[in-house]
């Protein structure tokens, strides 16, 4: 990154977010632990809750290392979204980063969300409380005062917007500055002290910081949040970001086509937060990120660290998988929260009611009632030399070891008994020498198979033809992978689950025909070569999270 694009935390913002959820596909956000006296700058200024905040480094070291990765493209897609923030949020008033900015702000800077129960004013004894009705979210930015002679001399001397004016007002004995007539910007300003400069969005928001920094509670005391940053401490992360999980629902399903109810949302009571830190490495980004519940929370996690064995099981070629600890627990858990989750990929009750209709099955009670093990899906691809014989590129794996052998085989019978009435053509196979049952569409289009794997795992197949590549059990297993081991980080074992995806591979056309993604998408993804996450119970109330994203290089 060019020294002149070194821009205020506002204009990267925008940047750091779109490098954080392309690289997950939103699987997690990031975070960073510190010492209570060392906790993420400007928690003692930012509201106990507050909906996100996200801590940026300004240290111009960090960026050069981003910079090495992705692609020409994705790195003009970057240098774009860097410059659009920077006219709308430095340009308008006439401030440059490097030069007004990176003399006298410390090592980094925080940018917070708020929603608008939390710029509700807590002191009403003055008018001055409430100058405008609260916006429906806020920004607020807290830049250190490293150099404070530096700082006054800036501020000493603040310009007028190209458009609009600039006027003082006073909160509680401090002076405020702000624009006015601003179009679609307008911006309050205040120091605290030697020590913070505030800039927020809104004049509700500057007040409410005035008002933690006269003794309102601040972010340090929102629950279990000191503990977390003590575990997640690393030195010099470039990014960290922490979640109040209810608030920011609460506001995402505000702004839903399909708002969730109050009642649904008040399943998500329990939970607290996440929060990681995003460290730049040698080939990629690290983040390491924990989840909490509340110290008084019903809910609890279920401490399960089982997701070992199926790994073994799977294939090293294997473009993508999952796996689990308790597929039942899992199962169990996704339902309780789909409620409450506006995004949520596949509805609980839609699925049981496909079940039901398509084989007069019950999905809990005659599956996952016996499902109580580990679990994985895969997606293997076909080998070259056996492509011109399979309709399909690839083909998927679910395996789950069973904790019912006799009710399993049970509801398997009884399932096959299904497909025949689905007029599918149902009939012993054989792969690698085993014994298999194999379903056969009516139409030609694909076939399932079915098996057993050491006595306790059953595995079904669909799409291409991929049981030989399990049967017998792989010589070169997952657990082998040198992609995967470049990915995963394995040195937490035992873990409760893990996901992994050769992004290189399963989006190259040459591999699999898959639709297309948009462009603004598929720019970042072709930055990328791999995504491995590892998930462990730490505890009854919190989860933690390894991720790695594995970047292309440029070419030098």
């Amino acid at each position: 990154m060019k020294q002149d694009n070194k821009i205020l935390p506002l204009t990267i913002l925008g940047a750091v977010i779109s490098i954080i959820f392309s690289s997950i596909t939103a699987y997690i956000l990031v975070f960073s632990k510190k010492t209570v006296v060392n906790l993420p700058v400007g928690a003692e200024v930012i509201p106990k809750d507050t909906m996100m905040t996200l801590h940026i480094s300004t240290d111009s070291t960090q960026w050069q290392k981003l910079e090495k990765f992705g692609t020409p493209k994705s790195k003009t897609a970057f240098q774009k979204s860097l410059g659009q923030l920077r006219d709308r949020f430095l340009t308008t008033y006439g401030y440059n980063f490097q030069r007004d900015i990176q003399p006298w702000v410390g090592k980094e800077v925080a940018i917070a969300f708020l929603r608008k129960s939390t710029l509700e004013p807590t002191n009403l004894t003055t008018p001055e409380a409430s100058p405008s009705p609260p916006a429906q979210q806020a920004t607020m930015v807290v830049l250190p005062i490293a150099d404070p002679v530096a700082a006054k001399q800036i501020l000493d001397k603040l310009r007028s917007p190209k458009e609009g004016k600039l006027v003082k007002r006073t909160y509680r004995g401090i002076e405020i500055t702000e624009t006015e007539e601003v179009p679609n910007q307008d911006i309050s300003v205040v120091a605290l002290g030697n020590k913070f400069l505030v800039v927020t969005n809104s004049p509700m928001a500057i007040n409410r910081a005035i008002d933690i920094y006269k003794g309102d509670q601040s972010l340090e005391k929102a629950p279990g949040y000191t503990a977390v940053m003590e575990r997640l401490e690393t030195s010099a992360p470039f990014a960290q970001v922490y979640v109040n999980v209810p608030i920011a629902a609460a506001y995402t399903s505000s702004k839903s086509i399909t708002p969730v109810s109050e009642e649904n949302l008040k399943q998500l009571e329990d939970n607290q937060g996440v929060a990681a830190t995003l460290s730049i490495v040698s080939e990629g980004i690290d983040l390491k990120a924990i989840s909490w519940l509340k110290p008084n929370s019903q809910k609890k996690f279920s401490v399960e660290n089982n997701a070992t064995g199926m790994l073994s099981l799977v294939p090293e070629n294997a473009l993508m998988m999952i796996s689990g600890s308790n597929l039942q627990q899992m199962w169990s858990n996704y339902a309780k929260g789909a409620a409450a989750n506006p995004f949520v990929p596949i509805n609980p009750d839609t699925l049981r009611k496909a079940v039901k209709t398509s084989t007069k099955m019950d999905l809990d009670q005659e599956f996952i009632n016996w499902m109580a093990g580990e679990y994985s899906l895969s997606l293997l691809p076909i080998p070259k030399d056996k492509k011109q014989l399979e309709k399909f590129s690839a083909g998927f794996v679910f395996m789950v070891k069973v904790s019912d052998r006799g009710a399993a085989e049970k509801s398997l019978k009884k399932l096959d008994e299904a497909m025949k009435k689905k007029e599918f053509e149902v009939g012993e196979a054989f792969a690698s020498g085993k014994p298999v049952l194999k379903w056969t569409s009516p139409f030609g289009g694909f076939s399932v198979i079915r098996g057993w794997l050491n006595g306790n795992v059953v595995f079904f197949t669909l799409g291409g033809s991929v049981e030989n590549q399990i049967l017998p059990a792989p010589t070169t297993s997952m657990v082998e992978s040198s992609v995967l081991q470049e990915t995963l980080p394995f040195e937490s074992k035992p873990f409760h689950g893990n996901f992994f995806i050769d992004i290189s591979r399963t989006f190259n056309p040459k591999n699999l025909s898959i639709p297309q993604l948009p462009a603004n998408q598929k720019i970042w993804l072709d930055g990328m070569e791999s995504i491995g996450v590892t998930s462990i119970v730490h505890n009854s109330r919190t989860t933690d999270y390894d991720v790695f994203v594995k970047l292309k290089k440029q070419k030098l």
